[in-house]
């Protein structure tokens, strides 16, 4: 287990593939930790150094103060320093995008790869809802509309990761939900000049199509993908996902 002391606590994280590789790194989605990723890992290129972490308050990672979307940039930005090595793609999912985003506008990148985000995710009515539904009644009060929202209804799997979700510090989900309520990147976003790759779910009930397309549009140059896929690609279409990725990390990072 790989840690990273941060001042709110410990950071978990995981290193793999190449020790001098250039670096992908990946940003988990809301109510997820690092093992969304799983299925997506073994088939990207060989050569690369791939950096995995647990935002706070999520997994294995203690309970921060929720400092917003710009304290979870904070937080990876800290990994990159500690752990990169070489030019870095950042990968970021749904609120993971939202993050790569911040870091992107602040720390220098090979390249960015936005999957099932925006630049604004929901509204700030519909994240109150979320919290004040939570408070009621747990977690697992949110359950079914969640897995409805990150599933297509062809992917049955669906127990392990409500498992997950339901295992979310409820503070931990919580300070994010309020973080996306704040959040609104646009501006920033439309400012960033480096080469981006979007990626959409066709059956995404979380982040639809078109707001992960106007997204897209904020990049000059950026390419934009559709694929068969509810809100979480790594874990329903890891293969789709990889088709696309993997072309972009290797002209990005060269191997």
């Amino acid at each position: 287990m790989e840690i990273l002391l941060r001042p709110w606590g410990g950071m978990h994280y995981a290193v793999q593939g190449a020790e001098d590789g250039p670096t992908v790194v990946f940003v988990n989605s809301l109510g997820t930790d690092l093992r969304v990723w799983d299925a997506l890992v073994p088939l990207l290129p060989k050569g690369l150094r791939l950096l995995r972490f647990d935002k706070r308050g999520h997994g294995l990672s203690e309970l921060g103060p929720a400092e917003g979307i710009v304290g979870f940039a904070d937080d990876a930005i800290a990994l990159l320093e500690a752990e990169a090595r070489g030019p870095v793609v950042m990968v970021g999912l749904s609120i993971g995008g939202l993050i790569a985003q911040e870091v992107a506008a602040r720390h220098p990148l090979a390249g960015l790869v936005l999957s099932n985000t925006a630049a604004r995710l929901g509204t700030a009515e519909g994240w109150t809802a979320r919290i004040d539904a939570i408070r009621e009644g747990g977690m697992a009060q949110i359950a079914d509309g969640v897995m409805d929202r990150w599933f297509s209804p062809a992917f049955t799997a669906r127990s392990p990761w409500r498992r997950m979700m339901e295992c979310t510090d409820s503070e931990g989900y919580i300070a994010a939900c309020r973080a996306l309520a704040e959040a609104d990147l646009t501006e920033r976003t439309r400012g960033l000049r480096l080469p981006a790759l979007v990626i959409a779910g066709d059956a995404d009930g979380a982040s639809p199509p078109g707001v992960v397309e106007a997204a897209a549009d904020l990049i000059p140059g950026a390419a934009f993908h559709l694929i068969p896929s509810g809100h979480l690609p790594p874990v329903e279409a890891p293969e789709a996902m990889a088709a696309i990725l993997n072309p972009f990390l290797q002209r990005c990072l060269h191997v």
